[in-house]
């Protein structure tokens, strides 16, 4: 799939001046009181735990919403516009949020960077998930892509819940230095938050047991779920590489049918805010069938199973577990 031209250095530079002017369209939200804490987040799973953190005593707002594809995201004026009245950013880190830099150059954001990653022990893709990101970075005339990660470090380390209390605890510290008075109440938030994302983590891992060894091998569309199989036992197999944009060649796709035919694999999951046409497909040349719809780099609209950090791991095990269970 080709990708959107990217937005020239000189239309930012001129983004820049109008957020310096207040010339920018409005925010899509009222100004936060002024005793909360302005926070924007870079996605909406980071929002959620900066909501889970922070409570009432923060405004928080993600750049790119629910049921968003932060690969393919372009930043607006309105994001720069509220980035550069944020007292704290949350982002991710590990190379995730390619399109950041340039946002954070047109909005002259001055305030303290939370880098939710931090302490994570990255992990590092092997060689045959390194040609598959290779592959991802490419458009079919051979142009770079732009929203891609960058290096051979896969950043999607939050679908490893051990993972996500390190995030909460980043979180926690952050909105702890931006706002000292309420410290405690930031770490009382905190520590509830992470011992219920631990319960979850022992829950998840007692019902895999029950599946044999051999049949814990998943396929999904494309490669974010490595953590999750890291931590948890499973095997991944991915179509795509670490880009959801990404559509491999005619022999990496034959590699893949073969994959799903050696192995034995039941079911294929789509992921939200993924093109699902070439899974489709796949499902038509082997028989497999979709598994259902995983949420990875997104959560669902607020209100839905998924609309939260922790239901989104709720919903994705329990399809997993049934398409593994047959």
């Amino acid at each position: 799939m080709r990708r959107r031209p990217a937005r020239s250095l000189s239309a930012w530079s001129a983004a820049a001046v109008l957020v310096l002017c207040g010339a920018m369209l409005p925010r899509a939200h009222a100004q936060a009181p002024s005793d909360r804490i302005r926070v924007v987040a870079t996605f909406s799973i980071l929002a959620d735990m900066v909501r889970e953190v922070g409570g009432d005593r923060i405004d928080i707002q993600a750049i790119v919403g629910p049921n968003g594809d932060a690969h393919a995201f372009e930043p607006t004026p309105r994001d720069a516009r509220a980035l550069g009245a944020a007292q704290v950013l949350v982002r991710n880190g590990l190379g995730f949020e390619g399109w950041l830099p340039r946002l954070l150059d047109a909005a002259g954001f001055k305030g303290l960077d939370v880098v939710a990653s931090d302490g994570v022990r990255p992990r590092v893709l092997g060689d045959e998930e390194q040609a598959l990101e290779a592959h991802g970075h490419e458009t079919h005339d051979h142009e770079p892509h732009g929203h891609g990660h960058a290096g051979d470090v896969d950043p999607h380390a939050w679908q490893d819940l051990s993972n996500g209390v390190i995030y909460v605890r980043n979180i926690a510290r952050g909105l702890a230095a931006a706002d000292p008075a309420h410290a405690d109440e930031y770490r009382r938030r905190a520590d509830a938050y992470a011992l219920r994302l631990q319960d979850e983590d022992r829950a998840w891992r007692n019902d895999l047991e029950a599946v044999p060894p051999a049949r814990r091998v998943m396929m999904t569309t494309h490669d974010a779920f490595g953590y999750l199989g890291q931590a948890y036992g499973i095997r991944i197999v991915s179509v795509l590489g670490l880009s959801s944009e990404a559509e491999p060649a005619a022999g990496a796709l034959a590699r893949i049918i073969d994959q799903i035919r050696d192995r034995g694999i039941r079911a294929m999951f789509l992921e939200k805010a993924v093109n699902p046409t070439l899974m489709r497909r796949i499902t038509q040349e082997t028989g497999a069938r979709i598994g259902g719809t995983l949420y990875s780099d997104t959560l669902d609209a607020p209100g839905a199973p998924a609309g939260t950090y922790l239901g989104m791991f709720r919903w994705n095990a329990r399809l997993i577990l049934e398409a593994m269970r047959g």
